[in-house]
């Protein structure tokens, strides 16, 4: 059943042509990202499709009997509006009695209680009830009686998140869901988008989310939309498919386009009818050899400034906000290509961590010690804070003309534009003319235009799309100084870091050996030993309480045992089998044909452990 048919549409600002003449459709029950490259129309494409941009020419088409969600990638919530008022703002009698019902409970109201409680039972809206806690739970936003005034910009995110989920919409629309969502959350947004019966339109740059969520990718590029049925490794494959083939023909076509230069130029001004057909051929042919494919792919042998045997001590520091201890007697020592990551929930201290090891932020207690030799690059949260009317090239210029490469060699600011997909015709830009997306990418150019040899990224993936961050990653795998990461694209920090320092608040800090992958294994290992262990007390009390009349307890039948105790080895073998595929797809010098299989196989297997485990959890009881 189509939910959207979108036919011939075009859509330009000025004379840049955003998109032309695009043509798809969304069936029923379809979970659909749309990647491309930053500046090249995807939120401008949602947009058009809610109607809250003006086309040029086409038709957006949605199936009569549908309820359409959006989510735009900058939040439109209204300010005096309380967070229970915004995520409630919905006309659906269900959400209605449950903000009634809710907003009852928070002021003790006795009588308004028991009316909604009967109201609650004759719509059946306490699954609803039940739904719009959880959601509220996970995105933390407990307090629903705060305004949205007072909320910082990542907290607003998750209002107009829980807005979305909670509406029951056939259609859900995501403009970068995941952005200011910390990892505990991405997780489970992908759990329940994934399990979600909602049709799925998203832009997303989560690569692990794009992986397990969607079935089908639209990339929006040169102006058109190519459509692949599958997810994202599916994606990886066929595009690369695509661009041979495209290769392929360019190859040919400047093959041709050479003797027939040749011909032209031979040929006297007057001409038959023969020879101007040939002549019309020429010119199609030359904007076929004309064309380029860009290669994300990127290799800068930078020279650095070399770190000396000091590089930065942290000696018994403490940092607290009143009550709330951020670092307590913390010690460690950086070494040389030290490659860590940071994790932990929004306001565990992750961003004061970096300002105070950096000098910006003064300790409460011990010292931080900075070698000599030290260069700080430090990408933070902010946007860039240059003059708007600038130029991009000038932007570059100002921090460097050139960058110095081994053996002597030089990259020039313009070639360093072009390495992070800034192309000629871009550079002579005004920076007030780029997208969010492309200045952030400006504003990371900026910070390793100083050629750093100690890279500080907080948040470096946010706004930035998977071609820019397939360079980043290329370009910080040969990086030789010491990088501290801080982010929640969890492909990202599989690929870039080694050890992981885990804020786990007031003061409490582990320094996990591995990725992110390998972390969150032995977390749900650690979580998992917790639960069986309670598992005998449980039964004890069960004993204790119910003395009176006794039940007897169902056992597992022989074929029951049998298939348990398969199910246990099974798991074994399954875990085994996902950490070396999770250590292909954390290998930087796998290639493309690698990451691809392993990518497949991990989904494979991830989900064959759901299944087994559920499964497990249900013969445990009678075990």
């Amino acid at each position: 059943m189509n939910f959207l048919s979108v036919e011939n549409l075009t859509k330009s600002f000025g004379d840049r042509v955003i998109f032309s003449d695009v043509t798809f459709g969304i069936d029923q029950g379809d979970k659909v990202a749309i990647v491309a490259k930053n500046g090249n129309g995807k939120t401008t494409l949602l947009r058009c499709l809610m109607g809250l941009e003006q086309i040029d020419s086409g038709r957006v088409v949605y199936r009569n009997d549908i309820r359409v969600a959006f989510m735009q990638q900058t939040e439109t919530l209204d300010d005096s509006h309380t967070i229970l008022e915004a995520v409630f703002s919905h006309d659906l009698p269900e959400l209605q009695i449950v903000k009634k019902y809710n907003q009852a409970l928070r002021e003790g109201n006795e009588e308004a209680i028991h009316a909604c409680y009967e109201e609650l039972t004759e719509l059946n809206a306490w699954d609803m009830e039940v739904k719009v806690n959880q959601i509220l739970s996970v995105l933390k936003l407990a307090d629903t009686s705060l305004p949205v005034g007072s909320l910082s910009g990542g907290q607003k995110k998750r209002v107009a998140l829980a807005q979305v989920l909670v509406a029951e919409a056939d259609f859900l629309i995501l403009d970068e869901p995941t952005n200011h969502l910390d990892l505990d959350m991405i997780e489970w947004l992908e759990e329940y988008l994934s399990k979600s019966k909602s049709t799925i339109l998203m832009v997303t740059h989560d690569r692990y989310f794009l992986e397990v969520v969607c079935d089908t990718i639209f990339e929006l590029e040169d102006q058109t939309i190519y459509k692949y049925k599958g997810n994202f490794s599916y994606y990886l494959e066929k595009k690369a498919e695509r661009q041979e083939q495209l290769q392929s023909t360019i190859d040919k076509a400047r093959n041709t386009f050479k003797k027939e230069l040749e011909w032209i130029r031979r040929q006297p001004k007057a001409r038959g009818t023969k020879q101007k057909a040939r002549i019309e051929n020429f010119q199609d042919v030359k904007k076929v050899a004309g064309q380029r494919i860009d290669e994300d792919e990127i290799d800068i042998p930078v020279k650095m400034e070399r770190l000396g045997s000091k590089i930065l001590e942290l000696h018994k520091i403490g940092k607290a906000y009143g009550n709330k201890v951020i670092l307590d007697n913390f010690s460690y020592n950086f070494q040389r290509k030290e490659r860590l990551g940071i994790v932990g929930n929004n306001g565990t201290g992750k961003s004061t961590f970096l300002n105070m090891i950096q000098g910006r932020e003064e300790v409460d207690k011990g010292k931080v010690v900075t070698g000599d030799t030290v260069v700080f690059g430090y990408y933070s949260q902010e946007l860039i804070k240059v003059d708007e009317d600038k130029k991009v090239i000038d932007v570059i210029r100002d921090i460097a003309e050139f960058i110095p490469l081994e053996k002597g060699r030089q990259l020039s600011a313009a070639q360093f534009l072009e390495k992070f997909l800034f192309p000629r015709h871009m550079h002579y830009n005004f920076v007030h003319k780029l997208s969010g997306g492309e200045k952030r990418r400006l504003k990371l150019m900026t910070v390793l235009m100083a050629n750093p040899n100690f890279l500080i990224l907080d948040e470096p993936t946010n706004d930035l799309d998977i071609f820019v961050m397939s360079v980043l990653e290329d370009y910080l795998r040969t990086f030789e100084g010491c990088l501290i990461v801080v982010s929640h694209d969890r492909y990202f920090m599989d690929k870039m870091v080694d050890h992981l320092f885990v804020f786990e608040g007031q003061g409490a800090i582990k320094d996990i050996i591995g990725n992110y992958t390998e972390y969150r294994k032995q977390t749900a290992a650690d979580y998992k030993k917790e639960k069986s262990d309670e598992k005998p007390v449980e039964v004890v009390k069960v004993k204790q309480i119910s003395e009176e009349a006794p039940k007897e307890k169902r056992k597992l039948s022989f074929k029951e045992k049998q298939e348990f105790d398969q199910i246990e080895k099974d798991l074994e073998r399954l875990e085994e089998e996902k950490v070396g595929w999770t250590t292909v797809l954390s290998n930087a010098n796998a290639t493309n044909d690698q990451l691809m299989d392993a990518g497949l196989k991990l989904a494979v297997i991830v989900a064959e452990i759901d299944e087994k485990t559920e499964r497990w959890i249900e013969l445990s009881e009678f075990a």
